[in-house]
């Protein structure tokens, strides 16, 4: 996601959302925004989620909670509780919002899951928790009963990750939700195709020398090899099923023609795609 478009003020929602088990009544995108007066709080009456994108700010609550804000702090607000948060004077001021209510939320927080002494905590890298919470609204989806349980589904998936993150005794949550995120961009196609390794690393808001050291660590094998041990894995399971050549799945893989197709197959699995074709369907 481009900069420019992560940080632009905008809402995401033209109305509210609604399901029989809950749904979001705002999103969006804020910058420099009005900050909200702690001699003067606010009950929302509805429960908020705000992702600080880049600020030197604040937040306070009727329960006495103090502390300032900066980006990668996620700040969770029950329905009832009095508020307030924003920039310090002089300073500037991004964040992400959502507003949401209903009685899955009221069954999480009933469990315990939306409940915590902690209100505050932090979610990094940045970009990677801005890009997830923005693609659980999709607009051109449409405004349908089906349309709204999806994206309720999506932002319950990422609340979910960030209260484990939350609830996490050090960076291994954090640590395992970029790296989920990286074997998934690295092991299928996108739309526009696969992605590079580096273009995952920005996805995941890491630079490409950081990305790559800690991933290599991680999983005994680089990015790039990887990638390529996947789309060989899809390539096998392509042949077992037949139908198409090897000239096709070598374009469908991307890779730069038959020859390299072969000689990279044959350095995951130890044969060639036409050794492996006989193997499985016999001649």
């Amino acid at each position: 996601m481009p900069k420019a478009e992560m940080f632009r003020a905008r809402t995401w929602l033209e109305s509210p959302l609604p399901t029989p088990v809950g749904g979001l009544q705002l999103a969006g995108a804020l910058e420099n925004n009005t900050a909200i007066d702690p001699k003067a709080m606010r009950v929302l009456g509805s429960y908020a989620l705000v992702y600080i994108l880049a600020a030197d700010g604040y937040y306070a609550d009727a329960t006495g909670r103090r502390c300032d804000l900066t980006g990668g702090d996620v700040v969770l607000i029950p329905p009832e509780l009095a508020h307030a948060y924003g920039a310090k004077p002089g300073t500037k001021w991004r964040h992400l919002y959502f507003v949401f209510s209903g009685p899955q939320f009221d069954l999480w927080r009933k469990r315990g899951l939306l409940d915590s002494p902690r209100a505050v905590w932090r979610a990094e890298p940045v970009t990677f928790w801005a890009r997830r919470l923005e693609e659980a609204i999709l607009p051109d989806e449409g405004h349908g009963p089906a349309a709204a349980l999806r994206t309720l589904g999506r932002f319950l998936e990422v609340l979910a990750a960030l209260v484990a993150l939350r609830d996490s005794s050090g960076p291994e949550i954090s640590t395992a939700v970029w790296l989920e995120e990286s074997q998934r961009l690295l092991g299928s196609p996108e739309s526009g195709g696969w992605l590079s390794p580096q273009q995952v690393a920005q996805k995941v808001g890491l630079s490409y020398e950081n990305f790559r050291k800690q991933f290599a660590a991680r999983m005994a094998l680089s990015p790039g090899q990887f990638q390529k041990r996947k789309r060989v894995e899809r390539a096998q399971s392509a042949i077992y099923h037949g139908g198409q050549s090897l000239k096709q799945l070598a374009e469908e893989l991307e890779f730069c023609d038959v020859f390299h197709f072969s000689k990279a197959f044959k350095q995951v699995t130890g044969t060639t795609p036409s050794e492996f074709r006989r193997k499985v369907h016999g001649g």
